[in-house]
């Protein structure tokens, strides 16, 4: 009987800049973008460092397309819900991304450089903003604030020294240990009754402070000329549907 030869190994896919990219995550998410190189990229993809440059131009570039495939998992703000709800789901959507991405979080607003899907990205965000009636300057201070408050909580819970319930207790626990009853009173009451209670989870502290951010900003817009306007407009539209659907003034 003939001897059996192994088969042959699957065909190695094509380089594209895609792949490249889509590598340079998996990289960033295992090791930290701070350990990404040319070299290192090279490497997990087994291909000599001078063929990713048919692809890309260098690390910065790499770094240009790491941004855009964060900005492209970012749910895209709808026109057909309301603006408080389109930010709160851009809100929540953009924290699971930096979550899942937490190497990315000082880098978001750091391009010169932006890819589409981040040009894109922005470009929505303000888009609804402004059609809620947000003057120009107002859009941007919201724009700004939303982000000071997704990437300040992100960067805030990727670094703590916990992530779920059971490390929480336990570091509560080690850190409380250290000082004598009394000493602290105030951090032994937030972390008894608080933190080392069941179901605490730090997560939930986004929503409370996005909550708080999101009203401020409709008191803001129906403070400002541009909101009054386009309240008018709203309960002006409001009253002709009422008196076009019943026949009689509301």
């Amino acid at each position: 009987m003939a001897a059996q030869t192994d088969p042959s190994p699957a065909p190695r896919p094509p380089l594209t800049r895609q792949r490249v990219l889509d590598t340079a995550v998996e990289l960033a998410d295992r090791d930290g973008v701070g350990s990404l190189s040319m070299r290192k990229l090279a490497q997990e993809l087994g291909v000599e460092a001078m063929s990713l440059y048919h692809h890309v131009a260098g690390k910065d570039a790499i770094l240009d397309g790491l941004i855009d495939i964060v900005f492209s998992e970012i749910e895209l703000p709808s026109g057909r819900t309301d603006w408080k709800d389109a930010m709160r789901q851009r809100a929540v959507s953009a924290r699971a991304a930096l979550r899942r991405h937490p190497w990315a979080t000082s880098l978001m607003e750091s391009r010169p450089t932006p890819g589409p899907a981040n040009l894109r990205h922005h470009d929505a965000v303000l888009g609804i903003l402004r059609d809620a009636g947000f003057s120009i300057e107002l859009a941007a201070h919201a724009y700004s604030l939303l982000d000071a408050y997704i990437y300040g909580f992100a960067l805030q819970e990727n670094s703590l020294p916990f992530g779920t319930p059971e490390e929480t207790a336990e570091v509560a626990q080690t850190i409380m240990a250290e000082f004598a009853a009394g000493t602290y009173p105030h951090l032994t009451e937030i972390a008894v009754d608080h933190v080392l209670q069941p179901g605490y989870d730090y997560g939930n502290e986004y929503q409370f402070g996005l909550e708080l951010i999101l009203d401020g900003l409709d008191r803001a817009l129906g403070a400002s000329p541009a909101g009054n306007s386009r309240a008018e407009s709203v309960k002006g539209s409001a009253k002709a549907a009422d008196l076009k659907e019943t026949g009689r003034p509301p």
